[in-house]
C-alpha cells in the first residue's frame, strides 16, 4: 500500500470538500451559530411564553371556615403559604370556589355570585351539589379547569367533632373516652384528567398541599390529646452529601458531553461520506479516480481519512461552541441577583476535555467507515441520505443507554460497542481513573475490532463493481414478481437471505405475543411441547423451506441437501460436539457472570426444567430439545441463510453473519451470545463439508449433552470419583475441570485442522474475491507515483 497515493487522494478530497460551500456551512459555520442562536431563542421566547395558571375548582370550601379549630387551608383566596413547598406556587395555582347557597361565604373565600334560589331541604341541597359536580366534570373535560377538589357536605363538621372528642378524651380520661362514639370522616374527592399534562401536574401539586394540611391537622390533634408530636414521627432524617461541588459538576457534564460529541461525530461523518461516494457517482468523477494507478484500498483509505477529518472537526467545533455558549450564559447568570446557577455549572477541567478528544478519534474512525460503506452502496446523494436514519436508530440506543440511572462501567458493559466508550469517557470526566483503567483495555479492544470490521466492509464495497456502479431503476411490482419467480438462481441471493432472517424474527415476535396471551394458569408438558413445536417448525423452518422452494431453482442445493457426507465426516462432527461441550459450559458460565440473569427469568427457566421432568417418556425431552432444533434451525440458518450469505464473497463473513443471526433467534440474551459463538463452529462445518447433515449431528449432540448435564449432580453423589472430571461450584451448576477442558480444546483444534484440509466448493463471488485479494497484496509494494500524482491531482 503506497502511502503517497493515499496522501494525494486525501489532499484531493479535502480540497474538493472545502470548495463546497454547503460542506463548509455544515462543518464550520453551523456549529458556531447553532448553540448561541438556541440560547438567544430560549431567552427571547421565555419573555413571551407565560405558563398558564391551572385552575383548581374547590367545592365545599365554605365549611372549612366556620370555626378556627382547624389549620387554615386557604388564605386570601389561595392555598395557605405554609402548606406550599415553594411559596411562589401559591400564586401559580388559581383557585376558583364553587358558590354555596346554604352557607354564607366566609371572609377569606372570594365572594361568588349566588345562583337562583332552589327549594329548601336536604334532597334539594343534595341535588344542587350533584348538579355542581356534574358541571365541574364537564368543565374538567373541556379544559376550563384542571383539578376539582370536592369536600363532602359534613367533612368540616366531622373534622371538628373528631378534634373535640380528642380534647374531651384528654380532659375526661379513659371512662369518658369509652362513652364517645367513633367519628367516621368522609373522604374528599380529588378529580383530574390524566390525559392532559397540565391537569396531571396541577393534581400532583394539590396532593402535596393536602398532604401538608393533613399533617398539620394530625399535629393539632396530638397537641389536643396532650401527646407529643414526635410519637407519630419519632425522628427526621438529616441528609448529608459528601460529594464536592466539583464532583457534582463532573457528573452533570459526563451526561452531556459524551453524547454531544458522539452524535456529532456520526453526523459530521455522514454528509461528507455521501458526497465523496454517491456525489462522485452523480458527477461522473468516480470513474476517473478508479482508473488511476492507485489501488482500491488506497482510495478507500484516502476517502476514509477525509471523512474522519470532517467528523472530528464537526464534533470539536460543536463542543467548542457549546462550551463558549455555556460559559457566556453562566457569566451572565452570575451577575444576576438571587441566581446561583453559575456556581453549580462550571465548565469541566482541561483533562476531562482531553479525554473527550482521545475518545473521539476511534469513534470518528468507526462512524466514518460505516458511513463510507453505506454511501458507496447508494446510487445517488438523495438515496444516501436515507441511510442516515437506520444508522441513527442503531446508534442512538447505545448512546442513550449509558445515560440511564444505574448503568455503570463493568466488564460486561465495556464489551458493548459505543456503549463501552461512552461509559469509559463518563468515568474519565468524573475523574474515576482507577475504575476507568480497569476497563480501558477491553473498551479499546472492542472499539478497534469494530473499526477494523467497518473498514473491511468499506474496502469490500469499493471492490464490488456491482455496488459502485449500480444504476437507478424504477420499481415495477408486476415485473419484479415475474423476475423473482422466472429468473430464479440455483441458490438464494444475498437479499433473500436477509429477508428470510427478517421474516423469521417477525414471525417469532408475533408468535411470542400470541403464546404469552394464552398461557394456562398451570402449564403442563403438552403445552410446552406445542410451544416448542410452533417456535421451531412454524417460526424457523417453514419460512426457509417455502422460500427455498419458491425463490430458488435448486431447493436441495440451497438447503445443503445435495451432497451425501462421508461417515468419517459425520463422526468428526459428533466428536467436535463432544469436545466443545466442556468449553461451551464454561463459556455459558462466563457470560452469565458478565450479564447476570434476572431473578424472574431464572425462575421461569427453573419452571421450564421442571416441566421437562414431567414428560411421559424419558426420550421425549431429548427429541423436543435436541432433535427438533437441530433439524429446523440448521435448515434455516446453515442451509438457506448461509447459502445466500456466501454470495457476499467471503466465507468468513458468511459464517460470522449466519452465526450472529442464529444467536439472535434465541430469546434470552445470554443464550444468544453463547449460541452465536457455537454457530461459528457449525457454520465452518457446513462450508467445509458442503452438507447440512454433519451440522445437524453436531447440533443434536451438543444440545443433548447440554440437556444431560442435569443428571451430573446425582451422578456425583453416587460416584465421588467423578470429581476429577467434573465438579459442582454451586447447586445445580456443573463445570468440567481445567485439564479436561484443555485436552478437549487441543483435540478440537486437531479436528478443525482436519476439516480445513477438506476441499470445499467456493462460490463464484468467493473466487472473484480471492483473486482481488491476491491483487491487493501487490499494492503494498512501492510504486512509481509520479504518473499517479499527475492523474490524481
Amino acid at each position: 500500500m503506497n502511502w503517497r497515493n493515499i496522501r494525494l487522494i486525501y489532499a484531493r478530497e479535502i480540497r474538493d470538500q472545502l470548495r463546497d460551500r454547503r460542506t463548509l456551512f455544515m462543518i464550520a459555520v453551523l456549529p458556531m451559530l447553532l448553540y448561541p442562536l438556541l440560547g438567544m431563542s430560549v431567552f427571547q421566547l421565555s419573555q413571551f411564553v407565560r405558563k398558564s395558571e391551572p385552575v383548581i375548582l374547590i367545592i365545599g370550601a365554605e365549611q372549612l371556615q366556620a370555626e378556627h379549630t382547624l389549620p387554615p387551608l386557604f388564605e386570601n383566596g389561595k392555598f395557605a403559604a405554609n402548606l406550599m413547598a415553594d411559596p411562589k406556587l401559591a400564586d401559580w395555582l388559581h383557585l376558583e370556589f364553587a358558590p354555596n347557597e346554604n352557607a354564607a361565604t366566609p371572609p377569606s373565600v372570594p365572594s361568588a355570585k349566588k345562583p337562583h334560589a332552589h327549594a329548601s331541604g336536604g334532597e334539594d341541597a343534595e341535588s344542587a351539589r350533584d348538579a355542581v359536580l356534574i358541571a365541574a366534570e364537564e368543565r374538567l373535560k373541556t379544559g376550563d379547569v384542571q383539578v376539582v377538589l370536592h369536600f363532602p357536605a359534613d367533612f368540616g363538621h366531622r373534622l371538628r367533632e373528631l378534634h373535640a372528642q380528642i380534647k374531651a378524651r384528654a380532659e375526661g380520661g379513659h371512662e369518658q373516652a369509652a362513652r364517645l362514639p367513633p367519628v367516621d370522616i368522609p373522604r374528599p374527592q380529588l378529580t383530574s384528567n390524566s390525559s392532559k399534562e397540565k391537569s396531571a401536574i396541577a393534581n400532583m401539586q394539590v396532593e402535596q398541599v393536602l398532604d401538608a394540611w393533613r399533617s398539620q391537622i394530625g399535629r393539632e390533634n396530638l397537641l389536643a390529646s396532650e401527646i407529643p408530636a414526635n410519637v407519630v414521627r419519632p425522628f427526621d432524617l438529616q441528609p448529608h452529601d459528601i460529594a464536592e461541588r466539583r464532583q457534582q459538576q463532573a457528573l452533570m457534564w459526563s451526561k452531556i458531553l459524551p453524547f454531544v460529541l458522539i452524535i456529532w461525530a456520526l453526523t459530521g461523518a455522514f454528509y461528507p461520506a455521501v458526497d465523496l461516494c454517491a456525489g462522485e457517482k452523480e458527477r461522473g468523477t468516480l470513474e476517473t479516480l478508479l482508473s488511476s494507478p492507485a489501488a482500491r484500498i488506497e482510495i478507500v483509505w484516502g476517502k476514509l481519512l477525509t471523512v474522519m477529518t470532517f467528523s472530528t472537526a464537526t464534533a470539536l467545533l460543536n463542543l467548542a461552541s457549546l462550551g463558549m455558549t455555556a460559559r457566556y450564559v453562566m457569566t451572565q447568570l452570575s451577575a444576576m441577583p438571587r441566581v446561583d446557577l453559575a456556581e453549580g455549572m462550571q465548565l469541566p477541567p482541561i483533562p476531562s476535555l482531553l479525554w473527550l478528544v482521545a475518545a473521539l478519534l476511534p469513534m470518528s474512525a468507526f462512524f466514518s467507515a460505516l458511513c463510507l460503506a453505506c454511501a458507496a452502496f447508494a446510487r445517488s446523494t438523495k438515496e444516501g441520505q436515507y441511510y442516515l436514519i437506520p444508522l441513527f436508530l442503531v446508534s442512538m440506543p447505545l448512546m442513550m443507554l449509558p445515560l440511564q440511572p444505574g448503568i455503570e462501567l463493568n466488564l460486561g458493559n465495556s464489551l458493548v460497542p459505543i456503549m463501552g466508550v461512552v461509559l469509559l469517557v463518563m468515568s474519565l470526566v468524573q475523574s474515576n481513573y482507577a475504575e476507568a483503567l480497569r476497563y480501558f483495555v477491553p473498551v479499546c479492544a472492542v472499539t478497534l475490532v469494530c473499526c477494523h470490521l467497518a473498514i473491511r466492509w468499506a474496502v469490500y464495497q469499493f471492490n464490488q463493481e456491482s455496488v459502485l456502479f449500480r444504476e437507478s431503476e424504477r420499481l415495477d411490482p408486476k415485473r419484479w414478481l415475474v423476475h423473482l419467480v422466472r429468473d430464479r438462481q440455483d441458490t438464494p441471493t444475498l437479499a433473500q437471505a436477509f429477508f428470510c432472517v427478517t421474516l423469521i424474527y417477525v414471525i417469532q415476535f408475533f408468535v411470542q405475543i400470541a403464546v404469552s396471551a394464552h398461557v394456562p394458569a398451570v402449564p403442563d408438558f403438552r403445552f410446552l411441547t406445542l410451544v416448542l413445536f410452533i417456535s421451531q417448525v412454524v417460526c424457523i423452518a417453514l419460512p426457509a423451506l417455502l422460500m427455498a422452494i419458491i425463490l430458488t431453482g435448486r431447493p436441495r442445493q440451497s438447503l445443503l441437501l445435495v451432497r451425501v457426507p462421508r461417515l468419517i465426516t459425520c463422526m468428526v462432527a459428533v466428536s467436535l460436539a463432544v469436545l466443545l461441550h466442556p468449553l461451551g459450559l464454561q463459556l455459558a458460565t462466563w457470560i452469565r457472570e458478565l450479564y447476570p440473569v434476572q431473578h424472574e427469568v431464572q425462575s421461569d427457566l427453573e419452571g421450564f426444567t421442571q416441566l421437562l421432568q414431567t414428560a411421559p417418556y424419558a426420550w421425549l425431552p431429548y427429541v423436543i430439545m435436541a432433535v427438533l432444533p437441530a433439524f429446523c434451525e440448521e435448515l434455516a440458518f446453515r442451509g438457506f441463510v448461509l447459502s445466500g450469505l456466501r454470495h457476499i464473497g467471503s466465507k468468513w463473513w458468511a459464517i460470522g453473519l449466519s452465526a450472529v443471526f442464529f444467536g439472535m433467534a434465541h430469546g434470552l440474551a445470554q443464550q444468544s451470545l453463547a449460541a452465536a459463538i457455537v454457530g461459528l463452529a457449525i457454520g465452518y462445518i457446513a462450508v467445509q463439508t458442503g452438507s447440512i447433515v454433519p451440522c445437524m449431528l453436531f447440533h443434536m449432540t451438543y444440545n443433548g449433552l447440554m440437556f444431560a448435564t442435569q443428571l451430573w449432580p446425582q451422578a456425583l453423589q453416587q460416584h465421588p470419583g467423578l470429581t476429577n472430571v467434573v465438579y459442582e461450584p454451586s447447586p445445580g451448576q456443573i463445570l468440567y475441570t481445567w485439564p479436561l477442558m484443555l485436552l478437549c480444546g487441543g483435540l478440537a483444534a486437531v479436528l478443525f485442522a482436519w476439516l480445513k484440509r477438506l476441499p470445499y466448493q467456493a462460490t463464484r463471488e468467493e473466487q472473484i474475491s480471492d483473486a482481488r485479494s491476491r491483487q491487493s497484496l501487490q499494492a503494498f509494494a512501492p510504486v512509481a507515483s509520479e504518473p499517479a500524482k499527475s492523474q490524481l491531482s
